[in-house]
C-alpha cells in the first residue's frame, strides 16, 4: 500500500519538506495547518477566534482534495499559544468541528512563530 501525497492550492504551500497530508490506505494525516491566507501568505486574523477560522478553512480546503471532510476526523490536535484562548478557542471549535460523534481532541500550549496564536493539525478515516 504506498502513500499519496495531497496538495491543494486552497490551502497555504508548506514552508518546509512536508505534505499537506498524506493518504494511506484509508488513514489521512492532514499537517498542522495555521492562519495564513492561502492567495497571500498573510496571516488572517489577529484574535484566536478569527485565526481558529481560517485555520479550518486551510484544513477544510486539505480534506476536501483528499476526497475527505471533517465528517472523517477522529483526532484533532490543537496547539495554542496562551492559555487564556482556551475559552474561545472552544467557542469557535464548538461552532466548526460539527455533529456528534466529535473526533478526541488533544491540546498542547507551544510556541508559534510571531503573529500565530493557533495551528490544527487532523488524523482522518476515510472510507
Amino acid at each position: 500500500m504506498s502513500k499519496t501525497a495531497i496538495s491543494t492550492e486552497n490551502a497555504p504551500k508548506p514552508v518546509a519538506a512536508f505534505s499537506q497530508a498524506v493518504r494511506k490506505g484509508n488513514i489521512l494525516q492532514v499537517a498542522g495547518q495555521v492562519a495564513f491566507d492561502p492567495a497571500t501568505g498573510a496571516i488572517v486574523g489577529d484574535t484566536v477566534g478569527e485565526q481558529t477560522e481560517q485555520t479550518f478553512k486551510n484544513i477544510e480546503a486539505v480534506l476536501e482534495a483528499a476526497g475527505s471532510s471533517l465528517a472523517d476526523a477522529v483526532m484533532v490536535r490543537v496547539y495554542l499559544t496562551d492559555v487564556d484562548h482556551f475559552g474561545v478557542f472552544n467557542e469557535v471549535y464548538n461552532k466548526l468541528i460539527g455533529e456528534a460523534p466529535h473526533p478526541a481532541r488533544t491540546t498542547v500550549y507551544v510556541g508559534l512563530p510571531a503573529g500565530l496564536l493557533v495551528e490544527i493539525d487532523v488524523l482522518a478515516v476515510v472510507d
